[in-house]
């Protein structure tokens, strides 16, 4: 569990996700699309280990993951309602 705790796994994942981002720093919108085309398996390899990550450390905090990501969509909804936010990306404290 040393490696396991809340602090280790939030690093690890800003660092994986830090590997992820790697793939598309200073492209442009086409060229970032042409990369993931060019080097998709190792681009899904960064997801991947995002994904396990965070999954092991929901796990390990009791936190269920899908119960988590289902109350942050239904803020948002009301946070962003379409007919304010659709084309738009300002902050909801600003719509």
């Amino acid at each position: 569990m040393e490696f396991h705790n809340p602090k280790e796994m939030a690093v690890a994942l800003s660092a994986e996700a830090g590997e992820l981002l790697q793939h598309f720093v200073w492209q442009s919108p086409e060229q970032s699309l042409e990369r993931l085309s060019a080097r998709r398996e190792a681009i899904a390899s960064e997801m991947a280990d995002i994904a396990i990550l965070l999954f092991e450390m929901a796990e390990n905090s009791g936190i269920s993951l899908p119960d988590a990501i289902d109350a942050k969509l239904r803020l948002n909804e009301s946070r962003y309602p379409a007919d304010k936010a659709r084309g738009s990306n300002k902050k909801y404290s600003e719509l």
